[in-house]
């Protein structure tokens, strides 16, 4: 009778020839990594912690700056000719978002960031609505022959965009004002992580 598998195994015998691999060995005479003491591998390093609370700030700052600008060209974008614009919350959003990601980015875990998220998103949306309008009222002025540019409706003028901003705000402007402000905070403290 002939069989296709080896015969049965005596006790302490390997059919192929070789010792079985011990614990801790490597099969078949690999070479044995080497390890420090114990056997096991080193730890893998661990990345360093990003824990910049003034160079976060500083780039949470610059980020607020470019968002309040492309707030107010997004909104200079959507006015019409008469002066009449449509608010557009959700870009509040995207500027509590861009704020945050950039301070949790570059500054790390610090817990101030996260506040400051806060804070810098509201200034941001806040600006960009005041340069928005100032942009819009430029506009408008120069459809009616005057030259005046938005910077000049900015600082000569503020208090008048200002009148108007308050004329304008809403329940809708506030809950997106909100929302910027929540989006700074949970992005920031998300992104530091």
């Amino acid at each position: 009778m002939s069989a296709n598998y080896p015969p049965p195994q005596q006790s302490g015998q390997n059919p192929y020839g070789q010792q079985p691999p011990q614990y801790g060995q490597q099969p078949y005479g690999a070479p044995q990594p080497q390890f420090g003491a114990g056997g096991y591998p080193p730890p893998a390093p661990v990345a360093p912690a990003r824990d910049n609370v003034g160079l976060g700030l500083a780039v949470g700052f610059v980020a607020a700056i470019i968002a309040a600008f492309a707030y107010a060209g997004i909104m200079r974008a959507m006015a019409k000719d008469d002066g009449h614009y449509t608010e557009v919350g959700y870009v509040a959003i995207g500027v509590g978002l861009l704020v945050g990601f950039a301070l949790g980015k570059v500054g790390g875990r610090n817990p101030l960031l996260p506040v400051a998220g806060i804070v810098l998103s509201l200034l941001a949306v806040f600006f960009g609505e005041i340069l928005g309008l100032s942009m819009i009222a430029s506009h408008y002025a120069s459809l009616g022959g005057a030259d005046i540019s938005w910077f000049k409706v900015f600082t000569d003028h503020f208090g008048d965009m200002f009148k108007q901003w308050k004329h304008d705000f809403d329940v809708k402007s506030f809950f997106f004002l909100a929302i910027a402000g929540a989006e700074g905070f949970a992005v920031a403290r998300r992104a530091g992580r």
